[in-house]
């Protein structure tokens, strides 16, 4: 099970890292949108500090679940972005493949975050 587990938080990891790095080298080609997501999308852009922000956030908190000593900490860095990332795949890009990797993605962090709910006991206590 640990094997599965660090196998598991290594994809999640590099997704984000990867997802962060196109925010600032726009490496990936954009896959084709409605005209509603073009819009947000160019919300976003007049937000200037609003997607490196992101991005960097992907960066961090993708490195830190990667490596069991900080994934506690990058488990809770990432769950804002996850939040977002299922939010949008639900309400404005639903479609089953968007939805279903949200959702295993977010499944994946929640069970990190359950997993190391004894670190978190100062924070909330």
């Amino acid at each position: 099970m640990k094997i599965v587990k660090f196998i598991l938080c290594l994809l999640f990891g590099i997704m984000f890292i990867n997802a962060g790095l196109n925010k600032f080298l726009n490496y990936s080609p954009t896959p084709k949108l409605t005209e509603a997501q073009l819009k947000i999308y160019a919300a976003f852009g007049e937000i200037g500090w609003l997607l490196p922000l992101v991005g960097a956030v992907e960066i961090i908190g993708g490195l830190l679940f990667i490596f069991p000593k900080t994934r506690a900490l990058g488990a809770i860095i990432i769950l804002p972005v996850m939040v977002g990332i299922v939010v949008h795949n639900l309400f404005r890009d639903p479609s089953t493949t968007g939805i279903i990797i949200s959702a295993a993605l977010f499944l994946i962090n929640i069970w990190i975050l359950i997993d190391n709910k004894g670190k978190y006991k100062n924070l909330v206590g």
